[in-house]
C-alpha cells in the first residue's frame, strides 16, 4: 500500500533497551514483511501508525497529533513481557508516511485528507479481513472515517462505534478535516450507531447538539453531567453500550482526558485511570481501538513526554482486556 511502512524486526529491536535478566514486549512481538502475510500470523492485534496532523490543521486546530507514533511505540514496546502480557499477541505492522502538503491553505489541506483516506482504509480493511483486531496510533481524529470505512467494507455492512471525546466531531461533511470524521461515516453509510461519552457542553456548537437531539442512531452523555453523579465510571456508560451491538470499534480522543497534551488540551476531564477503567471494563468484543490527537510536542512550544506512556497503558490494557 503507498505511504505504508512496514518494520522489520532490526527496526523494532532498536527502540528496545534490552537488559540482561529482563524481556520486553519488543522482544516478543511478531512482524511482517507484507500484508499477505497477515492471516497466518498467530497474533490477534496488529498496531499501526497515523503520525499526521494534516487533518488538525484543515480543523483550524495546533500541529503535533504527529509526534505522538514515534515515543509512543517505543514506550510500548520497552514495557516488560511478563505473564500478563508476553508481546507474541502483537504485531507491529508499520505506519503511514504521508508528504506535507506544498500548499498550506484550508482547501489543500482537505485534499490532503481525502488521500490520506483513500490510503488508510484499504489496510484497515486487509487487517480486519484476516480476522485481525487493528490497534491505531494517531494522528488526528480524521482517521476515525478511513478506520470505520475500512471497518465496514470487510464486514460489508454498517457498523456501531463509541467514541470517548469531548468533542463530537458532527462538523458538516463538507471538505475532510479532524472534526467530521463521524459525518462523513454516517453520511456514506458505513456507520450505524454512533455513541459518544463524555462530550463538553462548552465546546459542541449549537448545530451538533441539535444532531445529538434529532439522530436516533446518535446518543451521547455529557461530562457535565457525569460530574453531578456519584457512581463508578463503568456504570455511568453501560446505558450508551445498550444500543450498540457486539464488535464495537473504540474511538479514544486523548482531548478528553484533562493534563494529556493535544491540540485541544483540557484541565478539566476524565483522568488516564478512567479511561483504563472504561478498557478493562467492556465486556463486549471491540473491533478495533483507535487512539488519536495525543502529542508530545505542540507547534507552539508545548511539551509532554507523558503522553507516550499515557498512550502505551491504553494498549497494552485493551490487549490483556480483550484477548
Amino acid at each position: 500500500m503507498e505511504g505504508l511502512q512496514i518494520y522489520g524486526k532490526e527496526q523494532i529491536l532498536a527502540l528496545v533497551n534490552q537488559r540482561e535478566g529482563e524481556m520486553k514486549l519488543g522482544e516478543k512481538v511478531q512482524v511482517i514483511s507484507s500484508l499477505e502475510q497477515l492471516k497466518a500470523s498467530s497474533a490477534r492485534f496488529v498496531l499501526l501508525g497515523i503520525p499526521e496532523d494534516i487533518g488538525v490543521r484543515a480543523n483550524y486546530g495546533i500541529a503535533g497529533a504527529a509526534t505522538a507514533w514515534q515515543p509512543a511505540l517505543k514506550a510500548i514496546l520497552n514495557t516488560q513481557s511478563s505473564s500478563f502480557l508476553s508481546g507474541a499477541e502483537l504485531l507491529v505492522l508499520g505506519y503511514f508516511n504521508f508528504p506535507e502538503p506544498e500548499e498550506t491553505a484550508i482547501s489543500a489541506l482537505e485534499n490532503t485528507v481525502v488521500q490520506i483516506d483513500e490510503q488508510v482504509y484499504p489496510v484497515i480493511k486487509e487487517i480486519i479481513s484476516a480476522g485481525k483486531v487493528p490497534i491505531v496510533i494517531g494522528g488526528g481524529h480524521n482517521n476515525a472515517y478511513p478506520i470505520i470505512k475500512g471497518y465496514s467494507t470487510a464486514l460489508q455492512k454498517p457498523v456501531d462505534v463509541l467514541n470517548i471525546d469531548a468533542h463530537a466531531d458532527l462538523r458538516p461533511a463538507t471538505g475532510r478535516h479532524s472534526g467530521n470524521g463521524f459525518s462523513y461515516a454516517i453520511k456514506n453509510g458505513f456507520l450505524k450507531n454512533y455513541a459518544i461519552f463524555g462530550l463538553h457542553q462548552n465546546y459542541n456548537n449549537t448545530g451538533i447538539l441539535d444532531q445529538l437531539r434529532t439522530h436516533s442512531n446518535i446518543n451521547a452523555l455529557f461530562f457535565d453531567d457525569l460530574l453531578k453523579s456519584n457512581k463508578p465510571i463503568t456504570d455511568l456508560l453501560q446505558p450508551l453500550l445498550e444500543n450498540l451491538e457486539n464488535e464495537i470499534g473504540l474511538e479514544i480522543d486523548l482531548d478528553c482526558v484533562e493534563n494529556i497534551l493535544s491540540s485541544a488540551f483540557t484541565p478539566s476531564g476524565f483522568n488516564i485511570n478512567d479511561i483504563r477503567r472504561i478498557i478493562h471494563s467492556l465486556e463486549k468484543k471491540l473491533a478495533y481501538m483507535h487512539v488519536c490527537e495525543g502529542a508530545v510536542q505542540l507547534n507552539d512550544g508545548r511539551q509532554s513526554s507523558g503522553t507516550a506512556k499515557a498512550i502505551a497503558y491504553l494498549v497494552t490494557d485493551f490487549i490483556k482486556a480483550q484477548k
